[in-house]
């Protein structure tokens, strides 16, 4: 086996985990670089092929798999230096995108400013109304044809298009995901107008394609989002895999989905890339978590810019966002759920003069460039990285390992004009609020976001992830009363450590609205050809999808989920389906027992009404090449007693529940052994992270390389 390296880029670091064989992953860190994504990226590279004493040549020539989890479409959204793209829909509707929905207006939006309704707006959108053309045609909703499409009335359509400068074409037809002929007749005539071999040849974007499931507003926009951002990064990744390639590496450059799966550039949706790295992050907990037998899991990952936030219920990752927003955009993408809040090492802390001058910390953040003010970059906000410096939890001379020094004077400097002064307080009380406020930001929010799906936070593991999960773990975990905090060896890189354990995989989706329990009648269906036809549609299309990929259809395995409901209610609830096709109502009852075990574990089963009849609105499929799991063995433990060699000269630390600064034990990480214990207050200082060990907290080294953190007692 050659070298798998793996990439996620963050907002202020670039994580890289590269492994070769069964040898130990090495990991390093690169500063995000914003202007242009690729820089920061190589030189990662660079410093990996360093780590493993090869030349670029050799290291890019033996390795087998270029992993990447990629913002750039997320960068070109915030931007707004897409293409001009045309719209192409059905007349009547030309102003859908533009009226929205009902919150349109905060989708995406932070919570501070969902507030002030005086000044909050729309998000500019995508395609300008000029840009829009309607065409005289209908299906219903049974993909029935009612007004045919005719010929003539899209080359209208086009060539009015064309002179205005749109430079590709997104078609959103209504009903379309039921029938799709009178899109692809579209788009038949625009390749005839324009073929590739023109240098006026122009991409098209069929929603039918791209997002084949009801709901015309999200369908409309998933389909515009992918188109906008798909010119931009396809420019950008031929430029990165030249490069790659220049540099001697050999084959397709994979990128990791939201979905949970990768696949080759080639092969990927543009859509599908945003937030990859938290979710290949959580895929990575899933995957942790089996080598310790945990099946519920809280997965946490506090880095410079975002704190996000997962859950693993049952040793499975089947929590589907319900209305996934991309920058300001609802969208209907079948992307794994995982919940982003600004809380990271470099959020700003700032004063908040229209709540009584209130403390606050982020959304805003310092990212790479400047960075917080103590990076000595020209950042003069103060940040949670200011405050935990003049704290004394970070060691200034040895932050990423001695590759970054740490200036406290301007992190003090920072810190008493934004809050100290405005507040009246002293710098280090300052420093301390600072750290209280995000601690507790974060614990209510992953409180919020596991008890609201229906689960007990004490029953689950939390696992503290990210270049600041280290460092804020007893902070935030009280919120959750968990007994056993995890933080990883490769916790300051998780999300590219996660990327190497996702699979070859991609969802297949399509609506289609199927009574399969009968209130009136309270009887289940008898149309079993319905379920099967929409299941073997995409199975096929999953299949031949793959083969491309270079797998046989018996390496190829499949999962069927369905999107369900009571009757008419609005709430759709996902249930993995035990069945991927059907052959009699005992089936169907299976199906619907399943699905009311999943109901009531979320809403109590006193709200299950399966009387009121229950519907099937959208299958989803998931065809992947099972690859094998990267194998941990955990070391034999060797006495509780640290060894002399770990010890490090003690430095003063702010302790709050101990009144002030005391004089604080430091350790080496690297020379901790398995199964060494450390009694808090502690600092343990890891390549790329700092431990931050309370009074009232023991630490464990255990056999997988990771720390155990407990409350004394549990």
């Amino acid at each position: 086996m050659g070298i798998t390296v793996n990439i996620d880029i963050g907002g202020t670091f670039t994580d890289f985990y590269a492994t070769e064989g069964e040898g130990k992953g090495l990991t390093t860190k690169s500063p995000t670089t914003h202007y242009d994504l690729s820089v920061g990226f190589m030189k990662g590279i660079k410093s990996l092929a360093r780590e493993y004493g090869r030349s670029m040549d050799e290291f890019l020539g033996g390795t087998d798999a270029v992993r990447y989890s990629t913002t750039l479409g997320t960068n070109a959204l915030i931007e707004r230096n897409g293409p001009k793209l045309g719209l192409i829909t059905t007349a009547g509707h030309e102003d859908a995108i533009f009226l929205g929905r009902g919150r349109s207006w905060a989708d995406g939006g932070d919570s501070q400013g969902n507030k002030d309704l005086a000044r909050i707006n729309k998000a500019a959108p995508l395609i300008s109304r000029n840009m829009v053309v309607g065409l005289r045609e209908r299906m219903d909703s049974f993909g029935n044809p009612v007004c045919p499409l005719k010929r003539e009335d899209v080359l209208a359509a086009l060539q009015e298009l064309v002179d205005k400068g749109a430079m590709g074409f997104v078609v959103c037809l209504l009903w379309s995901f039921a029938n799709p002929a009178h899109e692809r007749m579209v788009k038949q005539v625009i390749e005839e107008e324009y073929p590739e071999d023109y240098l006026g040849s122009l991409p098209v974007f069929l929603s039918s394609d791209v997002s084949p499931k009801s709901g015309e507003y999200t369908r409309f926009i998933t389909t515009i989002v992918n188109a906008y951002i798909h010119g931009v990064m396809a420019d950008e990744l031929t430029k990165l895999g030249n490069e790659l390639r220049d540099g001697g590496y050999q084959r397709p450059l994979m990128l990791v989905h939201n979905t949970g799966g990768m696949k080759k550039v080639s092969r990927t949706r543009a859509v599908l890339t945003h937030n990859a790295g938290p979710v290949a992050g959580l895929h990575g907990a899933l995957t942790l978590g089996r080598h310790y037998g945990h099946k519920n899991i809280i997965f946490t990952d506090m880095g410079g810019t975002s704190f996000d936030i997962g859950v693993v219920s049952g040793g499975r990752l089947q929590t589907y966002d319900f209305i996934p927003v991309i920058d300001r955009w609802r969208t209907n993408i079948p992307a794994i759920e995982v919940k982003s809040i600004g809380a990271g090492g470099g959020s700003i802390a700032w004063v908040n003069e229209l709540l009584g001058n209130s403390l606050e910390v982020g959304p805003q953040s310092a990212g790479s460039m400047p960075g917080p003010a103590c990076y000595d970059l020209g950042g003069t906000e103060p940040t949670v990285t200011d405050a935990d410096l003049v704290l004394g939890y970070l060691n200034p001379e040895n932050y990423l390992g001695g590759e970054m020094l740490l200036d406290e004077d301007l992190s003090k400097e920072a810190i008493k004009k934004h809050i100290a002064d405005p507040l009246g307080i002293d710098v280090v009380e300052a420093a301390r609020r600072i750290r209280a406020v995000v601690d507790a930001r974060m614990g209510q929010a992953v409180f919020n976001e596991v008890a609201l799906k229906g689960h007990d936070p004490r029953e689950f593991v939390l696992f503290a992830c990210g270049g600041a999960g280290a460092t804020h773990a007893c902070g935030y975990a009280p919120y959750l009363q968990v007994e056993k905090v995890v933080v990883s060896a490769h916790s300051p890189v998780f999300g590219a450590y996660g990327a190497s354990t996702v699979n070859i995989q991609q969802v297949w989706d399509k609506s289609k609205t199927m009574k399969v329990f009968y209130w009136a009648e309270q009887c289940y269906s008898q149309d079993f050809d319905g379920f099967n036809t929409v299941v073997e549609e995409l199975k096929a299309l999953a299949t031949a999808d793959l083969r491309l990929e270079g797998y046989s259809p018996e390496q190829i395995g499949f999962r069927l989920e369905l999107d369900m409901r009571y009757g008419m209610q609005y709430n759709l609830t996902k249930i993995i389906s035990p069945h991927m096709s059907v052959s009699g109502p005992d089936d169907y009852q299976d199906i619907c027992d399943h699905f009311t075990e999943e109901y009531s574990a979320i809403y109590t089963p006193e709200a299950t009404f399966p009387m009121g009849g229950i519907n099937v609105e959208c299958f989803y499929l998931t065809a992947f090449v099972q690859t094998q799991d990267l194998q941990m063995q955990p070391e034999d433990e060797q006495g509780e007693t640290p060894p002399e060699a770990a010890g490090r000269e003690p430095r003063q630390a702010y302790w709050p529940s101990l009144g002030g600064f005391q004089e604080t034990p430091v350790f080496d990480f690297d020379q901790l052994r398995p199964g060494n214990r450390i009694q808090g207050p502690a600092l343990i200082e890891a390549p790329e992270t700092t431990y931050v060990l309370e009074p009232g907290w023991n630490f464990t080294k255990d056999g997988f390389g990771s720390g155990v953190l407990r409350l004394m007692g549990s």
